[in-house]
């Protein structure tokens, strides 16, 4: 409930400060001279991606960011404070699009980029510069954003619910992730990390997919789009039939969710990993799975953690 993907704000930088139209004269001087300052430059907003954060979960309460405006010039040819600038914190692969011109603006991938989202306007001029000039400052940019999250991750598991995504993402990292015996437990992604001979990688839980989920069904493409910055899948398969579904078809199914989203989808590299071999009829349902979709197979039972640390090794060699 607390993971948002997706959110529009309105960003204005600062307005720059006037220019002073000020004069001077001594005692000693027989005219007056010019020593009014320049107006300050009003504050940047800066959009910058944050590792520490997943979600845009904190711009359902605030979408509305306005830079402070730059100090006023003043005589004696004082300059105005140029205001500092406003930063906006955002996930890794946080992507900026202009709602106006509905442009892409800049993928926010790494920890610590960042794109000036709109510039401070600049000072006014004193009558140093001219003494008829107009000395107002300019104003600064204002845009209506969107911003969308895809998460970033080496891993994506996929498969139907209940085949035991949550539970092997809670048997090989630190995540926990909710579990229980019904569809659609899990109703946003859960990210975690596995450590791999003295390495590690990043792993992401993708809620359930079904039949039409590449046409909006279900959970649908909300969460389809955040598999498409995984290095590889972990393709998860129910070989019990536990749920009354065939293993075949369901591993035929999903591949064919996937690419009805986006043909690349298809082209990563997937492991399969054949669930809850701890149930009966799983040892069976191997032997015909294996023998229809010819491709190596890693049986597995998360809930007992047998066959993890192979499936983990192997996902290790392939990254």
């Amino acid at each position: 409930m607390y993971f948002v993907d997706s959110a529009k704000i309105t960003v204005r930088a600062g307005r720059g400060g006037n220019g002073c139209n000020s004069f001077y004269k001594d005692k000693l001087s027989r005219y007056r001279r010019a020593d009014g300052g320049d107006g300050g430059r009003g504050a940047d907003i800066i959009i910058r991606a944050d590792k520490n954060l997943l979600t845009l979960y904190d711009f359902k309460f605030r979408q509305h960011f306005y830079a402070a405006s730059g100090g006023h010039g003043s005589s004696n040819k004082k300059k105005g404070k140029d205001a500092p600038p406003t930063l906006i914190r955002v996930p890794l692969g946080t992507t900026l699009i202009d709602c106006r011109s509905n442009s892409r603006l800049r993928d926010l991938l790494e920890d610590g980029q960042e794109l000036i989202a709109a510039k401070g306007g600049a000072g006014g001029k004193s009558n140093i510069h001219s003494e008829d000039g107009n000395f107002s400052g300019q104003p600064g940019e204002e845009k209506e954003l969107l911003l969308d999250l895809k998460l970033i991750a080496d891993v994506g598991l996929v498969g139907f619910p209940n085949s035991g995504k949550s539970t092997l993402i809670s048997k090989i990292s630190g995540a926990h992730p909710k579990v229980a015996a019904y569809p659609f437990t899990t109703k946003a992604p859960v990210l975690g990390i596995v450590e791999f001979d003295d390495r590690y990688f990043s792993i992401a839980d993708i809620p359930g997919l079904i039949m039409g989920s590449s046409q909006g069904k279900g959970l649908g493409v909300r969460f389809l789009r955040h598999i498409e910055r995984t290095r590889i899948l972990i393709h998860i398969i129910d070989i019990s039939a536990f749920e009354g579904r065939d293993p075949i078809e369901d591993y035929k199914n999903i591949n064919k969710e996937l690419e009805g989203y986006s043909k690349e989808l298809l082209k990563k590299p997937q492991i399969i990993a054949a669930n809850k071999m701890d149930l009966e009829g799983s040892k069976a349902n191997l032997l015909r799975f294996k023998k229809a979709i010819k491709k190596e197979v890693y049986p597995i039972s998360a809930l007992n953690k047998d066959g993890l640390e192979e499936l983990i090794e192997a996902v290790g060699k392939k990254l």
